[in-house]
């Protein structure tokens, strides 16, 4: 099996009011492969699924229910700390709830948490350890 993600497929509440807040709050565009059922949109090189919760949970044939931590985030790594700080700013402006406001890490970066509508957790980090190439695909290192 080859190393990759092609899809990061998140279950959501409510499908419209969550496609809304991805176009909305961070500015992304749903691809054509999208529907009334199934949003999609397209990353620097993976897809980002959104898919009513309980449908998701039928598919993979498990229990739709839980709350509390999710056991993963998302993470959306930037070039610079100021950078970090402009997003988080930006989607506060925006009405995103903020999680954790940037700050200096243990792992000798800066970051911080935004939660979407379903509190699925994004980090907005600056990793000094990583570099990211012209279209902000991760490269191993600086």
């Amino acid at each position: 099996m080859q190393p990759r993600v092609t899809i990061i497929g998140l279950g959501v509440n409510d499908l419209k009011t969550a496609t809304a807040f991805y176009k909305e709050k961070f500015g992304w565009s749903l691809t054509n492969a999208s529907n009334d059922s199934i949003s999609f949109f397209q990353l620097n090189g993976i897809l980002l699924s959104l898919y009513p919760k309980e449908k998701l949970a039928e598919d993979a044939t498990v229990n739709p229910t839980g709350s509390g931590f999710k056991a993963f985030t998302l993470a959306y790594n930037t070039r610079t700390k100021e950078e970090v700080d402009q997003i988080i700013t930006d989607l506060a402006a925006k009405g995103v709830k903020i999680v954790k406001q940037p700050e200096e890490v243990f792992w000798g970066g800066y970051s911080g948490y935004i939660a979407d509508l379903d509190d699925n957790l994004w980090e907005i980090a600056y990793n000094p350890f990583l570099g990211l190439d012209a279209a902000g695909n991760t490269i191993e290192e600086k």
